[in-house]
């Protein structure tokens, strides 16, 4: 599983995170601070971590299972030691190569003489009889896993009555508190994605605007995705697949390269955009692209920590002859990369579309995922204008009979600025995401490509 001095990628290390509060946790970790007396060799990586005790915990990892053992109480295997650890291991020099101390030498020595005797060696090391990802079959752990969701979807829907029932100005004057204790609750059932969502609840409840109107529509939103979890059984596949996507059943890479129903696209792939942004202690790289021949659009997210470079680096104006293969849904759009069959070229400026044909598409793939927020296009013959009194920057048509404004999030960055400079008051082609807070411009041609 594991050649000897051969480190594992960011990706591998966060591909065996149980969910995603995990591994948003394990990234908090990927620092050389909390870590002391950390060490490896070819087979196993092991450190102490400070938590919020007196004693630090003790964290070592198998590589060769993988499997895990940390003196923390997490019921998650690995917990988020042993991916902050794994996470640290991987980004370079920070974990010196040695000799396991006694501790850690203990467990991994028995979990080798066990299996070179045939028997089972236990995941943790200790009296648990908590099986793992390696002992366990993998339909009981998705059972088990669908059945907790289940119930936090269950106990999330009576917090939705309830709040209905007292009415909105109540959970306005509730604060951050009581959503953060019900987020708390969905990260125990094994549900970030709904957590996410009642994280952004108590943001709402807290913040300026229209907040009754946008409460009650993320209400909607999430109360149609309890009930979509709830009958998920009876769902269409592809709808069933955006569903267990959105509550935060992940997955696998490898198998949707590789697996007996894996189906790679082939396709002159152009890429569009490459931003990087910061995730705690973790980057993530997201590259969209679009299809040459099939027109589809693709976005490939990756992710790095500990200070190693991110992979793949694929600028803008690129043209990949590739398989991509599409993570399931009612409307795929993350892809991941498989093989090349030829080096990448310089691509052309893109064709691109208008402001109507835009929020068509938007709306199209909204009907098919409700809780989509954006969806990437190609605006061609746009012109970056300011707006009427408050309402900021907007894109118009050449014919100025549609305008599309601006994303909030891009008037605070200097790329707006940019775009408006390399535009001079003249129709431009930009790339971007089109979604239900206006347009984020993500990369335009002059007649090279640009980054925003």
């Amino acid at each position: 599983m594991n050649p000897q001095g051969e480190r594992w990628t960011t990706d591998q290390v966060l591909a065996l995170a149980p969910d995603e509060a995990s591994r948003t946790a394990g990234g908090r970790l990927a620092g050389p601070e909390p870590w002391s007396r950390a060490g490896a060799d070819g087979d196993a990586v092991w450190g102490l971590c400070e938590g919020s005790g007196r004693t630090p915990y003790h964290t070592v990892v198998d590589l060769t299972g993988p499997a895990y053992r940390c003196s923390c109480p997490s019921r998650k295997f690995p917990c988020k030691h042993a991916l902050g650890l794994l996470l640290l291991w991987s980004g370079g020099d920070a974990v010196p190569a040695g000799a396991p101390p006694p501790w850690a030498d203990e467990w991994l020595t028995g979990r080798r003489e066990r299996a070179a005797g045939g028997a089972a060696a236990p995941p943790d090391g200790g009296t648990s009889a908590r099986p793992t990802a390696g002992t366990e079959p993998a339909a009981r752990r998705a059972a088990r896993r669908a059945a907790r969701i289940g119930a936090g979807a269950a106990e999330l829907e009576q917090r939705l009555e309830d709040l209905l029932r007292t009415g909105l100005a109540a959970a306005e004057g509730a604060g951050y508190a009581s959503w953060d204790e019900t987020a708390a609750r969905m990260v125990d059932a094994q549900a970030p994605g709904l957590a996410s969502r009642v994280r952004e609840l108590g943001a709402l409840s807290a913040a300026g605007g229209d907040r009754p109107a946008r409460l009650l529509e993320e209400c909607a939103l999430l109360h149609l995705l309890d009930q979509g979890f709830l009958a998920v059984e009876r769902l269409p596949p592809p709808l069933a697949a955006t569903v267990r996507a959105r509550v935060g059943l992940t997955t696998d890479t490898a198998e949707l390269l590789t697996g007996p129903e894996a189906s790679p696209v082939r396709d002159r792939w152009l890429v569009l955009s490459q931003h990087d942004s910061d995730e705690g202690r973790l980057t993530a790289r997201r590259i969209h692209l679009r299809g040459e021949r099939t027109g589809r659009m693709a976005l490939h997210l990756s992710y790095s920590g500990g200070g190693r470079p991110l992979e793949p680096t694929l600028p803008p104006g690129l043209l990949l002859d590739a398989d991509l293969a599409f993570y399931p849904g009612a409307r795929p759009l993350r892809a991941a990369l498989g093989t090349h069959h030829a080096p990448p070229v310089q691509g052309p400026t893109p064709s691109g579309c208008g402001i109507d044909a835009a929020l068509r598409a938007y709306g199209e793939a909204l009907c098919d995922d409700p809780w989509l927020d954006s969806w990437p296009v190609v605006l061609a013959d746009v012109t970056p204008t300011p707006g009427d009194g408050d309402s900021g920057w907007q894109l118009a048509d050449a014919d100025g009979e549609s305008a599309l404004p601006l994303d909030p999030r891009a008037l605070a960055r200097p790329g707006l600025w940019q775009l408006i400079a390399i535009s001079g008051g003249r129709p431009v082609t930009v790339f971007g995401t089109c979604g239900h807070r206006g347009f984020l411009p993500l990369t335009t041609w002059d007649p090279e490509p640009v980054s925003l």
